[in-house]
């Protein structure tokens, strides 16, 4: 542990920003349009480049959660379905579904990937079931043959929650293209980032369409065929929509991140496996290596803490990583452990005790591409000191 006291504290999930997107944002500012427009259009040509996927397939909102939202409700899922989804994951992928007036139905997750236990989920199929929401954890991508054989066979919709994945592949193909709909987050932590902002890919043109109305209030035009240079057009209201859209002012900083996604990919992968080699030896568990013909994101490093191994608890560690000045983050706690979802649902935390076990024990540490070799090696001799009680 640093015993230096002017090292400054080490911020989980710190951007990495650069002057190119300082600079495209000053000149957005100075361009006099912020909100949707020409640098949205942009950074949506340029993320289906990147996943392969025909231009016309994306459309960029201002959260992964607005993503989901809109999928489902283009989706048509409404009150009295059900959706399958990881008892492990953020709030949103659950409330998301909740808003969309079905019910989330849990399923516990796999001890080794951490992503939703296929071999759980034709157990919890009804004849309510409508969808599938897995969650590409971590940036680990989920096994999307079994995935998709089981949707097919029950003829369920499939919506992929990829807030942590946009560079990852299961067998080649990018997660997030497999299904009917692909959502992607880039909130400040993500591995793209646009403070808030996210993406969704959508197999039917005609879905992604009605998302583009959905996501503005229902509106046939967004600001930018309203009011661009070619003059005013009328637009009329044809859904009671939402508020979603991306401005860009987000979009500034996404062109020059994604620019950059393979490179920050390289870096990440490079300091993940410093992490695995360096603490091999502790007694605590650490992120499953990689599955042959995959692309893992390495977008979250996790240990899991186990008192009886370590001689302290999870909490204990967090506590003590912050004395050391270094940010960690909890990803997640169970989502049956909530109060809001119990008194809703009726769910117990006990029925899904994988889920429970790692919510307890889990802790992230700083996986940035922005973070140097000295910060990662003070970031390692901080969790080995604090394992070994030093």
């Amino acid at each position: 542990m640093s015993d230096n006291d002017s090292d400054p504290f080490i911020i989980f999930g710190s951007p990495d920003i650069q002057n190119a997107e300082i600079e495209e944002v000053l000149a957005t500012l100075k361009s006099g349009w912020l909100g949707t427009g020409p640098r949205v259009a942009r950074f949506e040509q340029d993320f289906a480049a990147y996943k392969g996927v025909p231009s016309e397939s994306v459309a960029a909102l201002n959260s992964c959660t607005a993503a989901l939202h809109v999928s489902m409700v283009a989706a048509g899922l409404e009150s009295g379905d059900e959706v399958l989804t990881t008892a492990m994951t953020f709030c949103a992928t659950a409330n998301a579904i909740i808003h969309s007036g079905a019910t989330p139905v849990l399923v516990d997750i796999d001890p080794i990937s951490l992503n939703i236990d296929v071999s759980r989920i034709e157990e919890k199929i009804t004849p309510r079931t409508r969808a599938i929401v897995p969650v590409h954890f971590a940036g680990r991508p989920c096994d999307m043959d079994a995935l998709m054989t089981v949707a097919q066979k029950h003829d369920l919709i499939m919506i992929e929650d990829c807030a942590h994945a946009i560079e990852a592949k299961w067998k080649g193909q990018q997660v997030g293209t497999f299904g009917d709909f692909g959502c992607f987050s880039f909130y400040v932590t993500k591995n793209v980032v646009t403070g808030e902002g996210g993406m969704v890919i959508a197999k039917s043109s005609e879905k992604i369409d009605r998302i583009k109305i959905l996501a503005l209030h229902g509106m046939t035009k967004d600001a930018w065929h309203r009011f661009g240079d070619e003059g005013y057009k009328h637009y009329q209201v044809i859904e009671a929509g939402f508020k979603y859209n991306m401005m860009d002012l987000q979009a500034a900083l996404g062109i020059h991140q994604l620019d950059r996604v393979e490179k920050n990919w390289f870096r990440r992968r490079e300091i993940w496996e410093k992490y695995q080699a360096d603490f091999s030896s502790l007694p605590i568990d650490l992120p499953a290596e990689s599955q042959k013909d995959t692309r893992h994101a390495y977008h979250l490093y996790t240990l899991v803490i186990d008192e009886e191994n370590c001689g302290m608890s999870r909490d204990q560690f967090v506590a003590r990583m912050g004395k050391a000045d270094i940010g960690v983050g909890v990803h997640y706690s169970s989502l049956a452990m909530h109060p809001y979802y119990q008194q809703r649902f009726g769910w117990n935390e006990n029925d899904y005790p994988v889920a429970l076990r790692y919510g307890q024990q889990t802790v992230s540490i700083p996986l940035s591409s922005n973070l140097t070799d000295d910060v990662v090696c003070r970031i390692i001799g901080s969790v080995i000191d604090i394992i070994r009680g030093e």
